[in-house]
Parts: structure tokens; sequence; C-alpha cells
């Protein structure tokens, strides 16, 4: 089966000195939003951080997110608060997990609810926005110091991700419509965090009947120009639908 290891274990820090919350009138109480957003970028996994600029996570980096409005439904205000802290708007966020360890933030109870979505970076630029003084994305091995228990939710969503891309065809969306198996290599290895044998992935990806060749090649590369494939449309269906299990 797909096993990979947790490279980013969890720390829980202490809090001191934390500002008290000052929850806005019109929002539920001791409720929040916290957005895992995955960005492929060129090979390398990345992940969606916002640097506080009030409250106690001032001067912090934090998972986007914040407190839901009476009149809102889930989904909503995690998108409203995406494009809210970074311009982001218009992911499909599909809900990760909730999260409500009696401690997870200081001097209140607060219990948030996850959402996650994977996108390919290199088509979003970040713009820093209400409450925060700046936007990044970093790379998921080299993330920096979180506030609360958002490194814990980052372990759980890579976990959930590469767990995920063993049982369903995620992420082939980030992919351009013709691609090559090394450009396909390179997506599952970015999402595992692990270096696959080319020959061995190459048999089982075709030996899925999900892939189709174009009888074109790469063209205006410097290397060797590589096959391009698509992905068969009505096979893709058929494994959205039932799923698989990749054994690497």
């Amino acid at each position: 089966m797909c096993t990979v290891a947790n490279n980013n274990p969890s720390t829980t820090r202490p809090h001191s000195r934390v500002e008290p919350l000052n929850e806005p009138d019109n929002v539920l109480p001791g409720l929040s939003i916290d957005n895992l957003i995955f960005g492929l970028d060129h090979g390398q996994l990345k992940i969606m951080l916002v640097k506080h600029n009030v409250g106690p996570g001032k001067g912090k980096w934090a998972l986007p997110g914040g407190f839901i409005k009476q009149n809102e439904n889930l989904r909503d205000a995690a998108a409203r608060l995406l494009e809210e802290l970074t311009g982001v708007r218009d992911l499909y966020l599909e809900q990760l997990k909730t999260f409500g360890r009696v401690d997870r933030f200081p001097n209140e109870r607060v219990v948030t609810i996850a959402y996650y979505a994977l996108v390919s970076a290199e088509n979003y630029t970040l713009v820093a926005g209400r409450n925060t003084s700046d936007a990044m994305w970093f790379d998921a091995k080299d993330l920096p110091g979180l506030i609360y228990d958002h490194s814990e939710i980052v372990d759980h969503g890579l976990n959930f991700l590469r767990h995920k891309v063993c049982h369903e065809p995620i992420g082939f969306n980030l992919l351009p419509e013709k691609f090559t198996l090394l450009q396909l290599q390179e997506l599952y290895e970015a999402i595992l965090d692990v270096k696959l044998d080319k020959p061995n992935f190459r048999r089982k990806m075709m030996k899925m009947n999900l892939l189709a060749p174009c009888n074109e090649k790469q063209k205006g590369v410097p290397h060797r120009a590589a096959n391009l494939y698509r992905f068969d449309s009505a096979a893709y269906e058929r494994l959205t639908d039932k799923g698989f299990s990749f054994e690497f």
C-alpha cells in the first residue's frame, strides 16, 4: 500500500503574554475557520500562510482563517476569509476536520473547522489583506513556526492529502491538458515527498489505463523531447467514482 512518513511533527508551545480575543459582535462565539491551501509550484508542494498584525497571533504566521458570521454558511465563511486575508478567490474548498482541543487557543475556548484545497501555486498571487501584514507561499517541508495548533492542522492535512492521492485521481487537474510522464511523476513526488523509481512508476501508471497517448512530442525543449499524454476522460470518471489503490 502507499504509505508515507510524517515529516512535519507538530509541537505544542506554551502561550505567554497573549492579548484577549476580541470577537466582532456579528460572529458565532468560539467557532472559527482555518484554510489549509496546498499549492504545487514547479515540482514543490507549498502551503499558503499569512502573518497576523493584530490579536494574540500578532507578528506570527498562521493559516488564513477567522470567525464565522451569524448568517453565513461554513464554506461561504471559508471563501470570504481566504479572499479577505490573501486576495485569493473562487477556490473549491472541502472540509478537512474539526479541531477542538481544549487548550488550542489562549485564554478562550475556540473550536476551528479546517477547509483545504489543492491548486497550482503559480496561478495565485497573494496580497496581504485585512488584519495581515504579509501573505506568502512556503515550502511544505520548511514552514516557519505557526500559531496555536496550526502545525497540527498542517500535519493532519498532509497525511490526509498523501493518503487521498493514493486512492483517488486528485491533483491531475493541476497538469496541462497534454503532459509528460515525468510531469505526472513530479506531481506525485511533490505531494508524497518521496523519490519514485521512474520505470516502476511509469509501468504502474500505464497499467491503470488512465492515460491516452497524444502521438505528439514536446516542442522547444533543450533535452530529448518526451511523449505527450492526456487523461482518458472515461477512465478518469470511473476512477473518480470508485477510487483505486496505487501501490509504489
